[in-house]
């Protein structure tokens, strides 16, 4: 029996992996793909495609599989790529292991609206078994307008629907991409009033400055200017060395002399540039310690603290503050006091996890302001070691559930061990892990 014309012949195929490595099999003829990215490996693929249905003259089914799932296409002789409304699509199945968010993030609770009572006049009116009194108000006409408002929803832009999609047809997003759309939205707030995030866990090395540094791209990359990273570790603190410097080598032991002058009616954001450091392509700006002073040379106290956060708040909508690793401290109680929430973040590491997750029980049992910080608090768990296996990360992740109000996991990337911390420098990933924790900080301020 000849199959060479059926429908269904040459059997297509496309697998692409995240990193613009893939294979289209056409008919058990391979084009492998080495393209930089993704996106650019299924533009690739549709070429290929395309070409081989204008040599036969017809349509061919295709069946693509990548990051985003099972996607079912029919290319045409002219390029035209449309979805195959045959077959369903099938999203990936998330790793439970990469969860965002716990069960009860999601929950949420809502007062059912009562139906008006028949005992009020007005409602007897309006249901036609009764007329006002005299001496009631008379019914309120029906509200209306003539506007309305009509959120519509942009069409896809990544995968394989934002191919069909640059192509002139409106097809909606994935629900991997309205995912992400909704955290950028999270994280593009803009709140009343400044908020300070206070990012702590008492163990060295359990990720503090990378989380601060990183949290602080994303929420000044997708909300604005306005974000400040402040380093109040008085032992060595390293966030002026993971962070690019500005063209001079100001700390905060510069800007508590000049609290006064910038807190007055004359002062001027901009007379910030010569104490705090800006992140050009991060857009957000840090105000360092001094870590290559004894610590006894850079020794800052509460009231310095407080005069600082007054300062920062001033000209901030979002603080985020790099804790040092002495509980006791008060420096370290002072900063917790100016928290309106805290991110606990932990790498794979029993010992880490378990100082972050002592902190939290701690908290709970101090006062009422640090017992809301617990209940409130983001853990954000990375993989620091690409040794780390999806037990150790589900176990850490389980623990942390019945402590945070929500859990992040980031996977393993080189650009978060060592040097300068830059978004565009990591996976695309990471970068989305990143987005997710970050939405999970902006849900609770």
């Amino acid at each position: 029996m000849d199959t060479t014309n059926g429908a269904g012949w040459p059997k297509v195929t496309v697998t692409t992996n995240s990193d613009g490595i893939g294979d289209v099999n056409i008919g058990g003829t391979h084009h492998p793909l080495h393209e930089p990215s993704l996106d650019a490996a299924r533009a690739a693929a549709a070429r290929i495609i395309a070409s081989t249905a204008a040599t036969l003259g017809r349509e061919l089914h295709v069946t693509t599989t990548d990051p985003d799932g099972t996607w079912p296409l029919i290319v045409h002789p002219d390029g035209t790529i449309l979805e195959d409304p045959g077959k369903d699509a099938i999203p990936a199945t998330a790793d439970p292991t990469k969860s965002s968010t716990s069960d009860k993030a999601d929950q949420s609770t809502t007062k059912p609206v009562s139906a008006p009572s028949t005992a009020d006049p007005a409602a007897r009116a309006v249901r036609g078994t009764a007329t006002p009194a005299d001496d009631e108000d008379p019914p309120r006409p029906p509200a209306r307008s003539f506007l309305t408002v009509q959120q519509v929803e942009p069409t896809a832009r990544t995968g394989w629907r934002g191919v069909l999609a640059h192509l002139g047809l409106h097809i909606s997003p994935s629900a991997a991409e309205r995912a992400e759309r909704t955290d950028v939205h999270a994280v593009s707030q803009h709140w009343p009033g400044p908020r300070t995030i206070a990012v702590v866990n008492g163990k060295g090395g359990a990720g503090k400055t990378p989380t601060v540094a990183l949290l602080s791209a994303v929420f000044a990359r997708s909300g604005g200017a306005g974000v400040l990273a402040w380093d109040t570790n008085q032992t060595r603190g390293t966030l002026g060395w993971r962070t690019e410097q500005g063209p001079h080598d100001a700390t905060v032991l510069d800007l508590l002399p000049a609290a006064d002058r910038l807190l007055g009616t004359g002062a001027q954001s901009a007379d910030l540039a010569h104490f705090v450091h800006h992140q050009t392509a991060d857009r957000f700006d840090v105000l360092r310690s001094q870590p290559i002073a004894l610590a006894a040379e850079q020794r800052v106290t509460t009231d310095d603290v407080d005069r600082t956060w007054e300062v920062a708040a001033k000209y901030y909508r979002l603080i985020l503050v790099d804790t040092g690793n002495d509980e006791s401290d008060p420096v370290w109680l002072a900063a917790l006091a100016h928290a309106d929430q805290i991110v606990v973040p932990t790498t794979t590491r029993a010992d880490h996890a378990e100082a972050g997750a002592l902190l939290l029980d701690a908290l709970r049992g101090r006062d009422q302001h640090s017992r809301q910080l617990a209940d409130n608090a983001v853990a954000v768990v990375t993989q620091a070691d690409p040794r780390a296996s999806k037990t150790d990360i589900t176990n850490i992740v389980t623990g942390y559930d019945e402590l945070a109000r929500e859990v992040v996991t980031i996977p393993h990337d080189p650009a978060i061990v060592d040097g300068v911390l830059q978004w565009d420098s990591l996976r695309p990933a990471t970068q989305r892990a990143w987005l997710r924790a970050a939405a999970g900080v902006a849900r609770g301020l």
